[in-house]
């Protein structure tokens, strides 16, 4: 019997006439000289330090920075040439609602049989709540250990088998058991189970009250500062009524997970133990109260949406993001309170300018459709391309690919390009095809224990079934003075902090080199009828498949 998936793709590839390269007299296959010397570090440089001035107050969706960051991308894709993205309008509005939680103490108090023990927010735990309802007030939650809070039957794991949450607080910690053991799940490389989002979903899907990841540097690839900044402010999300949640979300620090397990009388060791197969949770026979209080505030955001139109299949289209929100004003360090986001994403957003400007001088214009979009509202949950994908101007089952460039590398030039997510995609050809014209390699990321694959907005494609590209510099720097590249890397901003921001030890080579092959992939895809897949073993192929058969 012939195997279901083989035919499946190969009716697709019939019904699409994508098995065979395009017979256009234009080889894409060669470098376009004219079009790369269009990307020039003065003009990027320019994009990046005018973006990520405080003059845009950090671009937080819903604050005077967002009005003044979608405007001045409006505008330079209008100087470009670009034409609206979205029939007459370069706007796409995302309606989303701002919840600011606060609770009504600063402490959270846990009480057992051994008495109370108090833990203090910001230092010890921060919690909010995605109701829109003004008070938030649980008088009483039990705390249950639910080691990862994973369901996963296709790696034959159930942390909640057996188990009634309802009405208590789930206590998980942050990852999945492949990090810890090669022999389960993806070994190194996290699957989505190990992303807190997944955790929270998975926690209301169960019914919990309230669910509180255990913060874990290494295995969260972020330190509590990332948190404490992150989920300390108000939060966005998606008006959408049907999204199912707890009552309360949060992160408590390993600390404090270590004081709440020997103040219930069990061994920290426990959390050594839920790394391994059938482990069952545990109760902890403590309580806590919780109440928020939140302010609520309805608005829109927008994605900005721009298009170069194909000369050949102009209904094709290959789909270029960058998300341009940042983190706004927030807790001062070191006497700064505006989040710049310079590498996180002026960096990303001000090649999608330099793109544009190489597609718009190349000797020949792209036959399908190049499409570029600065998204909203990534860094509250990747809501932005969220609501794109669930409300597409451009039809999926015609989008090529989505190159997403997310956070570029000011250290320096690379002998090598890194995947993020590597082996997922057939995009993956395509850049190491390009990546050979510049004399460059292909790497797989440096931690794919981090799950950066689901942490950009590229995975909001994914979960469509459009196969989609994070890719950045790799990690072998052409530069062999290791003295300059020690002081360059440490003096790079730091990531989520208002010193995110352009400085005298930023080195533009490699990232205009990237920007150049981001924009040599695509150009090659613009000249073929192929529609790149994912992988055969990629979780997601069925996906991809399904929706090309639309």
């Amino acid at each position: 019997m012939m195997n279901k998936s083989f035919v499946a793709a190969l009716l697709i590839c019939t019904a699409l006439t994508s098995c065979k390269q395009t017979s256009s007299m234009y080889d894409a296959s060669k470098l376009d000289s004219t079009a790369l010397d269009a990307i020039t570090e003065s003009a990027y440089r320019t994009y990046v330090e005018k973006l990520s001035s405080d003059e845009f107050l950090g671009r937080k969706p819903f604050t005077k920075g967002d009005t003044l960051t979608v405007n001045y991308i409006q505008e330079q894709f209008k100087t470009l040439g670009l034409e609206p993205g979205n029939r007459d309008s370069y706007f796409q509005e995302v309606p989303m609602v701002e919840i600011a939680s606060k609770p009504s103490t600063p402490q959270l108090t846990f009480e057992g049989k051994n008495g109370t023990l108090a833990k203090k927010n910001l230092d010890d735990f921060v919690i909010v709540s995605r109701k829109s309802s003004p008070k938030v007030a649980i008088q009483k939650t039990d705390l249950v250990f639910a080691g990862f809070g994973i369901v996963a039957p296709e790696y034959n794991w159930n942390d909640y088998e057996g188990l009634d949450v309802k009405g208590k607080t789930v206590v998980v910690m942050v990852s999945d058991p492949g990090r810890y053991d090669k022999n389960l799940f993806k070994a190194d490389t996290m699957t989505y189970y190990g992303r807190w989002d997944y955790k929270y979903e998975e926690a209301a899907r169960q019914g919990a009250t309230g669910v509180l990841i255990i913060h874990e540097t290494g295995a969260a690839s972020y330190g509590w500062d990332v948190v404490r900044s992150g989920w300390s402010g108000p939060q966005l999300l998606l008006a959408d009524d049907n999204i199912k949640t707890t009552d309360f979300e949060g992160w408590i620090t390993t600390e404090t997970a270590n004081a709440l397990f020997k103040f219930a009388g069990i061994d920290p060791i426990i959390m050594e133990d839920a790394k391994k197969p059938n482990f069952k949770a545990v109760p902890l026979n403590i309580s806590t109260k919780v109440e928020l209080n939140n302010t609520i505030r309805n608005s829109k955001s927008s994605n900005v949406i721009a298009k170069i139109k194909g000369t050949k299949r102009p209904d094709e289209t290959i789909i270029y993001t960058a998300h341009w929100d940042h983190l706004g004003v927030g807790e001062p360090v070191n006497g700064d309170s505006i989040y710049n986001g310079a590498i996180d994403n002026a960096a990303g957003v001000s090649a999608l300018f330099e793109i544009a400007n190489a597609f718009k001088a190349a000797k020949h214009q792209p036959e399908r459709s190049i499409v570029f979009i600065a998204l909203t509202g990534e860094e509250d949950g990747l809501l932005g391309s969220g609501y794109y994908t669930n409300n597409p101007i451009y039809p999926l089952n015609k989008t090529v690919a989505n190159l997403n460039m997310d956070a570029f590398s000011a250290a320096g030039a690379t002998k090598d390009v890194s995947i993020v997510g590597y082996g997922q995609t057939e995009i993956e050809d395509y850049v190491a095809k390009s990546a050979a014209k510049f004399g460059r390699t292909v790497a797989g990321e440096k931690n794919p224990g981090s799950g950066g694959f689901y942490r950009s907005d590229h995975f909001n494609f994914v979960k469509k079934g459009v196969p989609g590209l994070f890719m950045g510099s790799g990690s072998k720097l052409i530069s062999t003075d290791s003295l300059a590249n020690d002081t360059r890397r440490k003096g790079l901003g730091k990531y989520h902090s208002p010193q995110d921001e352009v400085n005298e030890h930023w080195d533009f080579n490699g990232i205009i080199a990237d920007v150049r092959l981001f924009f040599d992939i695509g150009y090659m895809m613009s000249y073929e009828t192929t529609f790149p897949q994912f992988k055969a073993k990629s979780e997601f192929r069925e996906l991809g498949e399904k929706r090309l058969s639309k």
